[in-house]
């Protein structure tokens, strides 16, 4: 698992098994940012824009895939290399997925008409598809981005994430689910749910509390509570505190903040409890991670 990143970029990948890789880009800076990786002819590619907008570049730029929020694109050319080049613009979310072809028609061996795209007389030839992510495909999503999972368990819960996806891709039905989760099912919901997250991530210095936030987005606190645990996997508040952590941890390795700034920025009112807090979450002081980040 290899994770570049400043205090408005992270860029990370993880190869999940043999040649099979998540990308997650998340641009939080007010600019457009790039990405450039060399793919070949031998994998197909996912990406999916969670939120923003994302512009892909192809044979040097002479044409382009727009990528609208909530959109997904597929690629597929065994004819020809197709290198990642993508412009993701301010406060843009993407996944993607990076499988080889030959495991991808393994997964779909005995139903190679169902995927209309792997039948003999067309798995030689070019696909393109872009499409609105269901809802049920954004829970996955943000699952991915937002977990709450020990470091030798999170290639496994990516994997696992990462094939539900694409089963959830390529699913027809569109009462997949409905019993097992009634709730996600309803897209309102499910907007009012990644409201409540905005919000208390705009507000993390002040959250509000649960009933202030259950009031604000439209939901009672029991329904709150259940849809962001199926969304996000953790509470509002132990989510809000893993969030902090991470931004506090960005900001540090900027080089633009001391301590008492960052601790103030991420809402704790004395330096104490944020070192306290931020030890909690990454078993050293946040003095000591900027020293180990420096050198």
């Amino acid at each position: 698992m290899e994770e570049k990143n400043n205090a408005q970029r992270t860029l990370q990948e993880t190869q999940v098994e043999e040649g099979f890789y998540i990308l997650k880009l998340q641009n939080e800076s007010n600019d457009t940012q790039q990405l450039v990786r060399e793919i070949d002819s031998s994998f197909i590619q996912f990406h999916f824009c969670i939120k923003g907008e994302c512009k892909f570049n192809f044979n040097n730029g002479r044409y382009s895939f727009d990528v609208l929020d909530e959109h997904a694109l597929l690629l597929y050319n065994p004819q020809t290399d197709l290198p990642i080049n993508v412009e993701l613009k301010s406060k843009t979310w993407l996944i993607s997925l990076l499988i080889p072809i030959k495991k991808f028609h393994s997964l779909f061996s005995l139903e190679a008409n169902y995927i209309h795209f792997l039948n003999a007389d067309k798995k030689d030839k070019k696909y393109y598809d872009n499409k609105e992510i269901t809802p049920m495909m954004a829970v996955v999503l943000n699952q991915m981005i937002n977990y709450n999972m020990h470091e030798s368990i999170k290639k496994l819960y990516l994997k696992g994430k990462a094939y539900e996806l694409l089963s959830l891709y390529f699913n027809r039905s569109e009462d997949a689910d409905i019993e097992q989760c009634p709730f996600l099912v309803d897209e309102e919901n499910v907007l009012k749910i990644r409201r409540a997250k905005d919000i208390v991530i705009a507000n993390m210095a002040e959250p509000p509390g649960l009933q202030e936030l259950a009031n604000e987005v439209g939901l009672n606190i029991k329904k709150l509570k259940e849809g962001f645990k199926q969304i996000y996997g953790d509470s509002v508040f132990s989510f809000l505190f893993d969030y902090k952590m991470e931004y506090a941890r960005k900001l540090l390795e900027s080089g633009s903040y001391n301590v008492n700034e960052v601790g103030h920025k991420v809402g704790y009112s004395t330096a104490s409890h944020f070192i306290a807090a931020f030890k909690k979450k990454y078993g050293t002081t946040p003095k000591k991670y900027t020293q180990a980040s420096v050198n």
